[in-house]
């Protein structure tokens, strides 16, 4: 079982950027899909971006163009590199992993389909959390 720890969450000003990291305890190169999700204070939890084992990244409509998914394999490492943050971004940020191979959701509209993060039950392991606070 693959562990999983988060850091770099913190508290800043609306328009500021932040980045998060996922450090796994184990090898998941080519072997689990890598997603983030976050849960705001009295909501469910969302994912927002994933990164499958093959190198491709899907994101939750609220965070595109903003939030950046990528993997550094030698560190076994994924990050989360969020920029023009809102207040709505508020949240208790977790890094997931999905052994592979992963299910793929997609989300159609205008006659284009994309990838979207993963719904949470596909998730195989979690870690504990970073927090995130976003002020206006």
């Amino acid at each position: 079982q693959v562990e999983l720890v988060e850091s770099g969450g913190g508290s800043v000003q609306a328009g500021g950027s932040l980045r998060l990291s996922c450090t796994s305890t184990t090898n998941t190169r080519g072997r689990y899909c890598m997603a983030w999700f976050r849960q705001a204070p009295g909501k469910e939890r969302e994912g927002v971006a994933v990164l499958d084992s093959n190198g491709s990244t899907g994101y939750a409509d609220s965070v595109k163009g903003r939030f950046t998914i990528s993997k550094d394999n030698a560190k076994d490492t994924v990050y989360l590199q969020m920029n023009a943050l809102e207040p709505e971004d508020t949240a208790m940020y977790y890094c997931a992993a999905e052994q592979a191979p992963c299910g793929v959701k997609t989300h159609c509209r205008g006659g284009s389909c994309y990838r979207i993060p993963p719904p949470e039950n596909d998730m195989d392991a979690w870690g504990q959390g970073t927090l995130v606070t976003v002020s206006s």
